[in-house]
Formats: structure tokens, C-alpha cells, sequence
């Protein structure tokens, strides 16, 4: 089992910033890809973005190219999202999740673990 909680969300103002954290326990982080989704009210939970288990290959949907980077850190079992110019579409309960395998992928089906998620509401 892995056991993932996020942190980080909140209210902000349109263009402003946050940074959400990914804390995870129970196996071996580094063998894991994680993911970040997002699912608004009404919506279908969304991929945002991936990154692979060794932290040098990322990816993004193309709403957030250029203003979302996700990162991790293998030492302190932690992934994290650094989203800037946020925007009102940005407004979502974001996920953090956990896919036992080398590469982070786009489908929610595939990944193993998930956390409780975090709220983000970006207001104009």
C-alpha cells in the first residue's frame, strides 16, 4: 500500500500561484510514477501532469504547458506542483497519484494509489 496526502491548495487570485505537495509513505517512492488530476464539479477527473519514477521525463496537458511544472523529490518521498497564472478553468480538487511503473501516464485507470485531494479556487 501507499498512502499519498496532498497539501498546498487554497483560495488565490487570477495569475496568482500555488504549490501543491504530494507527501507519500508505505513503499518504496522511487519505484513509482506519480500523476497530478484534477476533477471540477460536473467534470470527469482530468490528467494534468505526469512524471516517471526517476524524475527526468514530465508531462503535461496542454492547458497548463508553460505554466504548471511538476517535480519530485525521491529523498523526501514527495512530488509537488508549482502552478503559476492560474487561471478561473484551474478551479478543481486536485489528486496526486501513484502508478507502479517506470512511466507516468495520462489515464486515471492506470495508476494504483490516489490521495484524499486538495482543493484549488482561482478567483477573478
Amino acid at each position: 500500500q501507499v498512502q499519498l496526502v496532498e497539501s498546498g491548495g487554497g483560495l488565490v487570485q487570477t495569475g496568482g500561484s500555488l504549490r501543491l505537495s504530494c507527501a507519500a509513505s508505505g513503499r518504496t517512492f522511487s519505484d513509482y510514477a506519480m500523476g497530478w488530476f484534477r476533477q471540477a464539479p460536473g467534470k470527469e477527473r482530468e490528467f494534468v501532469a505526469g512524471i516517471n519514477r526517476s524524475g527526468d521525463m514530465t508531462y503535461y496537458v496542454d492547458s497548463v504547458k508553460g505554466r504548471f511544472t511538476i517535480s519530485r523529490d525521491n529523498a523526501k518521498n514527495t512530488v509537488y506542483l508549482q502552478m503559476n497564472s492560474l487561471k478561473s478553468e484551474d478551479t478543481a480538487v486536485y489528486y496526486c497519484a501513484a502508478r507502479n511503473s517506470p512511466f507516468a501516464t495520462g489515464s486515471h485507470y492506470d495508476y494504483d494509489y490516489w490521495g484524499q485531494g486538495t482543493q484549488v479556487t482561482v478567483s477573478s
